[in-house]
């Protein structure tokens, strides 16, 4: 806690920072420096209480304080820091809060011949359409991004001081070099205010502005309520960095004059895929923003049971593959079911990204305009692909045989994720795949066109994404590439490469593919996710008086072993019109409470569930008796450690669960109550929130922000059926 914090420029951002600092108990006093021509904004201060006293004399100002702030108009810095240096103790945290970089580092410079140790440059991004003390607001930095652009002069000391101070007000710190915050904030601050002002102002010099004003829509009003701001503020902004601003004002007006062109010559498709763009690339940023900034929390209460029929959303894996491979095909292929959530739209934005007009999705209905095997286009920049390995897996072997470079990126649980499995293979192909030194994303693939040769390839560990890459690489490969299991693995990407009509061979447990052939569009219809499915399997296996029926969900006998091993356990599950739709077998499942039994479960089931055994785990944990996983060591590296986080959630909530090297042991038993963190891995979120049907308390879970990668709508479902569960952000 500082003593004395003084404000220089108790504006908006200055006030703001005042009343935060009161809030949360980062200061004891406060004080504030103006000119005389700020007395009336400096007593307006004092009577809202935002600040404690004032003074126009700068030496009483920020005498005795240890905290000092100056957020001032960028241009007024370099006459403030004049005033300051007669009063400049080493003692004292020094901070700005201004927009720019550049010209307050070089001010500093001029002053002081040299940056003092104890200044640490701030940007809070955060601001309000009104301006003035008046419109401070307490919580105005609550989840906003601060930027430090620390100098190499500048002390390690004060800026832990300053992270405290920041943190303190709720906001999250990012470390920049100076040109680069320049850069950046010219792109996406800078030049939007200076659009904003031109169309308002080019609008308000029109005749009938009444008429245009009085009929603008929401739109209009969103997009230019940042001409409301503080003019004299933002002309010292941009002339400051007008260095950077005027390169993208030439920029704009280049794409304007293409999009003028594309209307005079009526060309509609370009302008399309010039619109679709914009929009795939907002959602992209919106992807990563929401990743970064939302946390989420269930709050589930003890007892309930599921009932009904539901049809869960469509399968994830087969979601994934009929994006890539519609964008392959020569003609349109129309998909239905298609799950809606963030893992496989990460991947249909991928493929739009990279040149595929693709419509939807609108209830589970896509369109892919495929592009052929060679019709994919270069992305204009890195692709995010959130926190889907399959994706992130089997564009590796996609791109690697392509005629242009692309970088993958992902969340931090993605980009924690080892990929050396598809690179090393990939590698004996001839691919060039930079990783790093971990061999984790991002990742950076040089394209190959025409260079790759198709190889034989063991498997060391049964890995349906190891394999589905490795075959869709052989599609641009020379010869026949092939690829044996240890063990069965899920295989939607060999039914669907024979649904597109591209040949592949089987025989035993070896997969060969080879480039003859072309994909030809088709119709999909996606079937239930048996993934999302597990979670009421056991729900309703596990909680007294249930009876539910499961619609239209996909029964691969590759992703069965989930229902093998409930059915070992006991659990009172039936098949019902049983059918196959698009080559892949369906049914519609019953399933009923029972008392299940612990259990050693079979190896041989184990890759057949792997993504099932975090529910499994619960089912374990009510059953009689002992339950033994073995050889399941697959689970460590999935979207979190799932067997050390699920044995570490069970045992919060008084299971007795030991973990192995390669699974876990349960003790069968009641489930208390507690809190349980999932890591932000979706299926350890799911399945905590299953235990509660059999828990004698409230489990709260945490980090479930990432449930949406799997299934969207979860929580609206499960409490339709019967559980007690609500969500808020944390």
């Amino acid at each position: 806690m500082f003593k004395k914090l003084c404000i220089i420029g108790v504006g908006l951002i200055g006030g703001s920072i005042a009343r935060a600092a009161r809030a949360n108990d980062l200061c004891t006093t406060i004080s504030a420096y103006g000119r005389a021509q700020d007395l009336d904004n400096l007593q307006q201060a004092l009577a809202l209480k935002v600040i404690d006293s004032y003074s126009l004399n700068l030496e009483q100002a920020i005498s005795d304080a240890d905290c000092v702030i100056i957020a001032t108009p960028v241009g007024a810095m370099p006459a403030i820091f004049k005033q300051l240096q007669a009063y400049w103790s080493d003692s004292v945290l020094y901070m700005d809060a201004g927009s720019t970089k550049g010209n307050v580092i070089a001010a500093l410079s001029q002053v002081f011949g040299d940056i003092p140790g104890n200044f640490v440059p701030a940007h809070p991004i955060a601001g309000a359409e009104n301006s003035g003390v008046g419109a401070a607001l307490a919580e105005l930095f609550q989840g906003k991004r601060v930027i430090f652009t620390p100098c190499v002069q500048t002390d390690k000391h004060f800026i832990k001081q300053a992270t405290y101070f920041w943190q303190g007000m709720g906001s999250h710190i990012s470390y920049m070099q100076v040109e680069q915050h320049d850069a950046v904030l010219a792109a996406t601050s800078h030049l939007p205010h200076i659009i904003a002002f031109a169309l308002v102002d080019l609008l308000g010099r029109k005749d009938e502005q009444g008429d245009i004003f009085k009929y603008a829509a929401g739109g209009f009003k969103d997009f230019t309520r940042i001409a409301s701001s503080d003019p004299t503020m933002w002309l010292d902004i941009c002339m400051a960095n007008k260095q950077h601003i005027t390169p993208l004002i030439e920029q704009l007006s280049s794409e304007l004059g293409d999009i003028k062109r594309m209307l005079q010559d009526n060309q509609a498709q370009e302008l399309h895929d010039t619109f679709s763009y914009a929009r795939n690339a907002r959602q992209r940023f919106l992807d990563q923003h929401n990743n970064m900034t939302q946390s989420i929390i269930f709050t589930v209460q003890p007892g309930g049971h599921l009932q009904g029929e539901v049809r869960v959303p469509g399968d994830k894996s087969i979601s994934h593959r009929s994006i890539m491979l519609g964008s392959l095909a020569e003609g349109t292929t129309h998909v239905t079911g298609f799950l809606e959530g963030d893992d496989a739209l990460a991947t249909l934005r991928a493929f739009q990204a990279m040149g595929v007009q693709i419509e939807g999705p609108v209830d589970g209905q896509v369109t892919i305009h495929g592009v052929g095997l060679d019709g994919l286009q270069a992305p204009k920049e890195p692709i995010y692909l959130g926190n889907s390995g399959t994706s992130m897996r089997l564009l590796c072997g996609l791109l690697a045989g392509q005629k242009f470079d692309a970088v993958l990126t992902g969340d931090k649980s993605l980009s924690g994720r080892p990929m050396r499995r598809v690179i090393d293979p990939l590698s004996k192909m001839g691919a060039v795949i930079e990783s790093t030194d971990n061999g984790t994303a991002p990742l950076t693939i040089r394209g190959q066109s025409g260079a790759l040769q198709g190889i034989h390839y063991d498997m060391p560990i049964a890995s349906a994404q190891v394999k589905s890459c490795l075959l869709l690489a052989g599609l641009y490969a020379q010869g026949k590439t092939s690829v044996t299991e240890p063990a069965p693995t899920r295989d939607h990407t060999e039914r669907m490469l024979s649904g597109f009509s591209h040949p592949v061979e089987q025989e035993g447990n070896q997969v060969t593919i080879s480039r003859q052939g072309q994909l030809k569009a088709t119709n999909i219809e996606v079937p239930s996710d048996i993934s999302s499915t597990a979670f009421f399997l056991v729900g309703a296996s596990i909680a007294a008086n249930s009876d539910l029926t499961l619609k239209h969900v996909g029964i691969n006998p590759t992703r069965t072993g989930v229902i093998n091993i409930l059915q070992l356990m006991g659990a009172n599950i039936e098949l019902l019109n049983q059918r196959t739709v698009g080559g892949e077998p369906v049914a519609d499942i019953r399933v009923r409470s029972a008392a299940l039994k612990g259990i050693a479960i079979p190896e041989e089931f184990v890759a057949l569930a792997i993504d099932e055994f975090p529910v499994l785990f619960v089912a374990a944990a009510c059953a009689e008796g002992t339950t033994v996983l073995t050889g399941a060591k697959e689970l460590r590296v999935k979207e979190s450690d799932r067997i050390q986080v699920m044995a570490d959630g069970l045992q919060i909530l008084g299971v007795d669960a030991q973990s192995t090297e390669d699974g876990m042991v349960i003790q069968g038993g009641t489930i208390g109550g507690g809190t349980v963190v999932s890591h932000g891995d979706h299926r350890i979120a799911m399945s905590f929130a299953m235990a509660t049907l059999r828990a004698s308390d409230t489990i709260v879970i945490q980090d479930c922000e990432n449930v949406n990668t799997s299934f969207p709508g979860f929580v609206s479902l499960t409490a339709q059926l019967g559980l007690n569960i609500s969500s808020e952000e944390g």
